[in-house]
Order: structure tokens, then C-alpha cells, then sequence
């Protein structure tokens, strides 16, 4: 049967490609068909173009403001737009090709921004030993990262993409997928989505530039609200249209899990440091100040956020040994291809939507990444006798990113969010103590041992950047052998920008001829925290405490594993912050409503339903995300974004009810609009 592109695309994503397959069932791609454009000089030019703009964009608000860009969104609708000006429109798998190469930019950023600055800011104290790193330096860990991230996914895709088919909800994959395939239609769908999107974005920019209402509900203006202050039980809700998007689409089953965690570290556990810390008199590191001076979001973020870091390995380990089994066999049937010289024509040739890289260039890409890490720590620091360290260093790299990347995919997977930060601290952590015990102290030993940990950063970003990728073109039918292809041009491009952009910074002087790098002119917020654990551990400062904080959070990972919980859900919800999860399982809730059976209705209508409040749920994603690009380069000039009403008014009683008020609107726009959907439409 043959299959008419423009038909194909027009008739958006298949029914079953958000649940669970049936026995027997099949899942049918968008595109199922050859020749559609794919590959073509076109999205190949588009897609390098948006990685370059997008990483140096995004290296720069990294370490201003400590916040990258989240690139597949505002790509996707770039590359749908503008190809409207051309006399043929892309192709829908072009468009993925574009969006899929250009949002490389994200997570090499992510890697980078998080940890090499930190070497920047110690390179110019004073007695610090800290050589200063170079831009080829900066280059080659983001490289070299971002392809092991994206070799140790690989053996994965086919776990994540066809045997757990509909079984994760894919926040960002879905909201990117929904734009790609609107974009190809006009009606009433392309007009849904538009609207959502330019409420969205209305509604955060006057809670992020105009400040028209309180970013942060906390409830302290009302009696509710100080009572549980008193009681040192902080709440807070982050008013934001783009949270909520997520949140609907994630769905009440993982939004609960996550805020559960949530609740358990800002109401059990703050309140019960803070409790024992008011007897303590000194300073317990990692905190800078007394604990009983501390507010219960200083105490969340200095001693509780390390149980959730603790938690989020311990999930992480579990669940990689859980999937052993899967990972064990691909690399079987990997290693026996390589090893028997099987080639693909002797075998039953894949569907294209199936066709990958051959497993035995999995095997030799690891191999070279693996003597390329090697080489580099070794020769590429300018550290002499570093062969050891250097082994050790590369030991560390392979271990995390085997055991981590599967975690980073399964937390873009369920939530959309990708704790890297925390798992890189954990690299940092082990790595530096490993390097104490060989005597390898001082400058050089935090460089080495930062350097391991951007190459960690990286891969792990890279890792779950790259599943939603997959995803992606898994629903719409992309060819998985040409993203990965490509994926890896769009990683080096990415790393040469943003090693450009973070070399140029780092070297900006101001009137006094001092260095801005880690100054309010650019504090890189991520990366200090990083210098943080670096000086912790080689300085003369003890922090027994991180560790016992640690260890908890992984016992805590193996409790709820006994009791059949979502480790990582829980994990997840403890490590982030309350104020990000609270809208999130608002938005799951608004999700149950809106899919609630409807007495009466036929079940077409409740897929109907269904379909639009997905569809608005990423418009008000898309809306949002790109309105957090305006409203961050907007700070870089005005730090309140311009106010309408005083800034004091924003973040008291008026600026609450103001976000309060607009909050309900927004959920009844969404449930209301959504539950009135016919089959009929």
C-alpha cells in the first residue's frame, strides 16, 4: 500500500503511541514510508546553524544566570516556521533531522557550564595551583562526553523505545513531537496548539519580565502559610504555565511519586536536621553557617538535597541492574555479529524506522572513546606522571556513565529533568577521594579530577538529551541509523561553540583588569557549587557529614525498592526542589480530571479529549520555554524584567493573589477546554 507524505503527516501522531501496546499489536509509525526527505543539505545546514547559534546562546545564560536553553522546543518551531519561506516546505523528517542535530547545543552546554568554569574561577586565586584550562581543552571533554553518552545509549534504544512503549510519558519528546506534526497541518489542531502556546507564553512572561504576579506562591502573606513557617514547614508552588504543561503531561501516577519525595524531604526531614541543628554550635560543613540561623530552604539545599543525591544513585544502581539482563544480551549479539563477520545482507534486512548502527561499531566507537578519554587525561593536561591517575580517571569515567546514563534517560523519560548536577557532584566526590589515595593532591589533582567530571557531565546530559531524540523519531518515523550518525557531527560542532563562547568568558576583564568569571558579572552559579565539593575535598576543609547525608539517601533508594515504590520517582522529588514539583502534580491532577469517563460520551470523545489536553499541555510547554529564553536574555540587562508593579508588590500578599487567581484561570482554561472536545471535531 502506498503512502502519500502529505497525507501521512497531516493525520497526526497514531492512537497508540502514548500507551502500552496490546498483545500482538504493532506500533506504526507517522512516516512508516521511504522516500521522504530526510537527510538533505537542508536540514543538515538548518540543524548546524541552530547548534551553533543555540550553544553559544546558551553557554552564555548558563553562566550568568545559571539556566541553559532548552533547544528542542524553540528549534522544533524555528525549523517548522521558517520552512514556510521556502518553495518546499521541509519534510516532517527533516524537521526531526533539524531539531534532532540542533538540540546537541543543550546538553553540551550543560556539561561544560556545570563544571569547567569552576576550574576558571580557581585558576585565578591566588595559591590555588589550578593551571588554567584551554579552549581545545574545553572542546575535547565536551566532545569526548557527549559521544560516550551517546555510545552508552545506544545498546539501550531499543529497551526505551520498543519494549517500553508507552510505558513512560516523554514530557519534552511528546511537547517537540506535537509541534513537529502540528506544523505540518492547518485547522483546528495547528490553531489549539498556536493558542496554547501564545497563552503560555503570556502568562510567564508576566510572571518572569513584567512581574505582574508573584513568581513563587509561598503563602507567608496568609495564616496558613507563617503557621507552617513557624513550624519550619516551608511550601512553595513555582507559578509558571510551562511547569504545569509538564506536569499534565507526565500525569497524576508519576507527579504524585515525585511530589511524595518532595514532601518527605521539605516536611520530614528539614524539619527534623533543623530540630537536632539547634543544639549543634558550629558550623557543619557543607553548610556555611549555623544550622539554626539557617531558613528550611538553606537546610534543604545544604544537607537534604545530598539524600536525595544519595537516593538518586542508589534508584540508579538498581535499576541498571535491572536492566542487566537486556544490556547483557545486546552485547552478546553484538559481539557475535563482530566476531563472525555477520553483515546485514545475510541476514533479514530491518524496517528503516528500525535500521541503527551495527553493534560491533557500538563496541569499536566505545573502545575509541575509551583510549581517547586515555590519551587526553593523560598527555592533553599538561600534568606529568599522569598515566595512573589518568587510568583511574578514565576507569571513573566508563563505570559512572555505564551505570548513570540509563538513569539520565529514564529521568528525561519521566519527568522531563535530568539530575546531572547531582550526579556529577557524586563523580566528584569519588573521583577526588580516589585521588587523594594516590597521592595526587593539589592543582593538578582538582584539574584532573574536574575535567573527569565534566567528560561525566556531559555523557549523562548527552544520554538523556539524545532518548528524547529517539523518541522522537521512534513516534514519527525517523531512521534511527541517520540521527545517530548525525548526532555526532552535531556534538562536535556543539563543543567547538561552546568551547569558543566559555574561552572567550572566561577571559573577559573588567575596568579594574580583574577577571569577571565568578564574579556577579558571571557567577556560574552550577559550577561554583563544583568548585565548592573540589575545595572540600582537597582543601583543608572536612565534610563527614556529605557522606553520612549520602548514605542515607541510598539506603533510603534500597527501603523503597523493598516496598515496591518508584525509587527514582522518590529520589527525584527529594534531590529537586519543592517549588518545582508542586506545579508539576498540579498539572497531573488537572490531567486525571480532564481523562476522568465522562457519563454519556462515546470513548472516541474521551480520546478527543484526551488528544487536546495533550495538545495544550505543550503548547503552554512551548509558549513557556520560549518565553525563558526572552525573559533570561532580558535579565542580563534588567534584573527585574520590567515591573508593573513595584517589586515588593510582586513577591507579597498582592503579587500571591495576583499568581493565585491566574493559576486557577489558567487550570480551568485547561479542564474546561479540554473535557469539551468531540470525536466529531
Amino acid at each position: 500500500m502506498s503512502h502519500d507524505p502529505e497525507t501521512t503527516a497531516i493525520k497526526g501522531l497514531p492512537d497508540n503511541a502514548r500507551r502500552p501496546l496490546n498483545p500482538g499489536e504493532e506500533y506504526v509509525p507517522l512516516v512508516p514510508q521511504d522516500g521522504v526527505p530526510e537527510v538533505t543539505a537542508r536540514s543538515i545546514t538548518m540543524g548546524l546553524i541552530f547548534c551553533a547559534i543555540f550553544s553559544m546562546a546558551a553557554a552564555y545564560l548558563a553562566l550568568k544566570l545559571g539556566q541553559g536553553i532548552e533547544a528542542a522546543i524553540p528549534i522544533s518551531i524555528l525549523a517548522v516556521g521558517i520552512s514556510r519561506f521556502f518553495a518546499r516546505k521541509n519534510t516532517i523528517l527533516e524537521n526531526v533531522i533539524i531539531q534532532s542535530i540542533g538540540a546537541n547545543s543543550s546538553h553540551v552546554v550543560s556539561g561544560a557550564a556545570f563544571t569547567i568554569p569552576a576550574l576558571y574561577v580557581l585558576a585565578n586565586t591566588a595559591g590555588s595551583g589550578v593551571p588554567t584550562p584551554s579552549m581545545w581543552q574545553v572542546i575535547l571533554v565536551s566532545f569526548i562526553g557527549g559521544c560516550i553518552g551517546i555510545l552508552f545509549l545506544l545498546p539501550l534504544r531499543h529497551h526505551f523505545m520498543v519494549e517500553n512503549h508507552g510505558i513512560f510519558p516523554w514530557p519534552e519528546a511528546t511537547a517537540t513531537a506535537e509541534i513537529l506534526v502540528t506544523g505540518e497541518k492547518a485547522g483546528n489542531q495547528a490553531k489549539e496548539l498556536a493558542v496554547a502556546a501564545v497563552i503560555g507564553a503570556g502568562y510567564d512572561g508576566l510572571v518572569s519580565i513584567f512581574r505582574a504576579m508573584g513568581e513563587n506562591i509561598t503563602l507567608k502573606s496568609v495564616w496558613v502559610g507563617q503557621a507552617m513557617r513557624d513550624k519550619f514547614l516551608a511550601f512553595n508552588f513555582l507559578n509558571s504555565a510551562a511547569t504545569l504543561g509538564i506536569g499534565y503531561i507526565i500525569g497524576l501516577r508519576y507527579t504524585a511519586v515525585i511530589a511524595a519525595g518532595s514532601i518527605f524531604s521539605m516536611f520530614v526531614l528539614v524539619p527534623l536536621v533543623h530540630a537536632f541543628g539547634e543544639h549543634v554550635p558550629t558550623v557543619l560543613a557543607p553548610g556555611g553557617i549555623l544550622i539554626k540561623d539557617m531558613s528550611p530552604e538553606a537546610v534543604f539545599s545544604s544537607y537534604v538535597r545530598i539524600i536525595g543525591v544519595g537516593a538518586i544513585a542508589g534508584a540508579g544502581v538498581m535499576g541498571v541492574l535491572a536492566s542487566m539482563p537486556n544490556m547483557i544480551r545486546s552485547i552478546i549479539s553484538n559481539l557475535k555479529a563482530l566476531m563472525s563477520g555477520e553483515k546485514v545482507a545475510d541476514t533479514v534486512v530491518p524496517k528503516r524506522t528500525d535500521r541503527t548502527i551495527p553493534g560491533g561499531m557500538v563496541t569499536i566507537g566505545l573502545v575509541v572513546a575509551g583510549l581517547s578519554t586515555l590519551l587526553f587525561l593523560s598527555f592533553g593536561l599538561g600534568i606529568k606522571n599522569a598515566l595512573m591517575p589518568a587510568l583511574v580517571g578514565t576507569a571513573m569515567v566508563f563505570i559512572i556513565a555505564f551505570f548513570f546514563a540509563p538513569v539520565a534517560a529514564r529521568a528525561i523519560a519521566t519527568i522531563g529533568t535530568n539530575p546531572i548536577s547531582g550526579m556529577t557532584m557524586l563523580t566528584l566526590v569519588i573521583t577526588g577521594v580516589v585521588m587523594l589515595k594516590l597521592n595526587f593532591t593539589g592543582g593538578y589533582g582538582m584539574f584532573l579530577t574536574m575535567m573527569v567530571g565534566g567528560i561525566v557531565c556531559t555523557a549523562l546530559a548527552a544520554s538523556g538529551a539524545f532518548s528524547t531524540d529517539l523518541k522522537i523519531g521512534h513516534w514519527i518515523g525517523a531512521t534511527p541509523a541517520k540521527q545517530i550518525a548525525w548526532k555526532f557531527v552535531g556534538t562536535l560542532v556543539a563543543a567547538i561553540f561552546t568551547g569558543i563562547a566559555m574561552w572567550v568568558m572566561a577571559n573577559l576583564k573588567g575596568p579594574d583588569g580583574a577577571f569577571l568569571m565568578g564574579t556577579n558579572a558571571l557567577p556560574a552559579p552550577q559550577a561554583s557549587a563544583m568548585k565548592a565539593i573540589l575545595e572540600g575535598i582537597f582543601g583543608a576543609t572536612s565534610m563527614p557529614l556529605r557522606w553520612y547525608c549520602f548514605g542515607l539517601g541510598v539506603v533510603l533508594s534500597f527501603v523503597l525498592r523493598m516496598v515496591e515504590l518508584p525509587a527514582l520517582g522518590f529520589a527525584l522529588g527529594m534531590y529537586l526542589p519543592i517549588e518545582l514539583n508542586t506545579p508539576l502534580v498540579l498539572g497531573g491532577l488537572l490531567s486525571h480530571w480532564v481523562n476522568r469517563p465522562k457519563q454519556g460520551t462515546s470513548e472516541a470523545d474521551g480520546k478527543a479529549r484526551e488528544n487536546r489536553g495533550v495538545l495544550i499541555a505543550s503548547g503552554l510547554m512551548a509558549g513557556g520555554a520560549i518565553m525563558g529564553v526572552v525573559a533570561s536574555f532580558i535579565k542580563l540587562k534588567w534584573a527585574s524584567g520590567f515591573p508593573l508593579l513595584s517589586e515588593e508588590a510582586a513577591v507579597g500578599k498582592t503579587g500571591e493573589t495576583i499568581a493565585i487567581i491566574a493559576m486557577v484561570a489558567l487550570c480551568a482554561y485547561v479542564v474546561i477546554y479540554s473535557r469539551r472536545a468531540k470525536a466529531t471535531e
